[in-house]
């Protein structure tokens, strides 16, 4: 009876972490990609209000509730979300691809390295031209390199790519520090990325 009583709990705990990563992957979307095709406003700073969001959601066919996108934003171990002190508004705190959003991050120093997750596939490319923020409204960096394979495992086999964000910074190039640990700047040149490593630290190119 005990055994079939954790089974019976290890099967709710598994069914509860996949609705919670259902939710959150449809709350990237609202509030980074595309909140107009849920039918929801950003003010300039992205923020979101909860309520709007549950309702047009659930409009749409997306089964939300006020409680759920709390709990979310809450158990996310990346910090994705923050919620405004009042309790009313919700937003990301980087990743938009939306570009009249400003999350307000003002200009910081960086470290001497930053790092970049990526995929091999991708590595001849950008020794080439650099590493551009495509459809987002920067490019993001690590602050070390166990974060940055996982970012690159998502892409394919993992390759990290050291940064000279110091240099970058004394050159004139802005970082900002999202809220959630993620450091965001609009481009880096080819001559700031030092050699590469894969998974298992070796160099692949320079």
């Amino acid at each position: 009876m005990k055994r079939q009583n954790r089974k019976a709990c290890h099967a709710t705990q598994i069914a509860i972490e996949k609705e919670l990563g259902a939710i959150s992957r449809f709350l990237s979307f609202a509030l980074r990609h595309g909140p107009e095709k849920v039918g929801i406003h950003l003010d300039a700073h992205g923020w979101a209000n909860i309520e709007e969001l549950v309702r047009q959601s659930n409009r749409c066919g997306k089964r939300l509730s006020p409680e759920q996108v709390r709990t979310v934003v809450a158990v996310s171990d990346k910090q994705r979300f923050a919620i405004s002190s009042d309790g009313l508004y919700i937003r990301a705190n980087q990743g938009h691809s939306i570009a009249a959003t400003d999350v307000g991050l003002a200009p910081v120093e960086p470290p001497e390295f930053l790092f970049h997750g990526t995929a091999q596939r991708f590595v001849a490319s950008i020794l080439t031209t650099g590493i551009s923020k495509r459809s987002r409204n920067h490019v993001h960096l690590s602050a070390d390199e166990v974060t940055a394979i996982h970012v690159g495992q998502r892409h394919g086999k993992p390759v990290v790519l050291p940064i000279l964000s110091r240099a970058m910074h004394v050159d004139g190039h802005e970082f900002y520090l999202s809220a959630n640990g993620v450091w965001l700047t609009d481009y880096v040149p080819q001559r700031y990325i030092q050699s590469t490593r894969g998974l298992n630290g070796n160099m692949l190119a320079q």
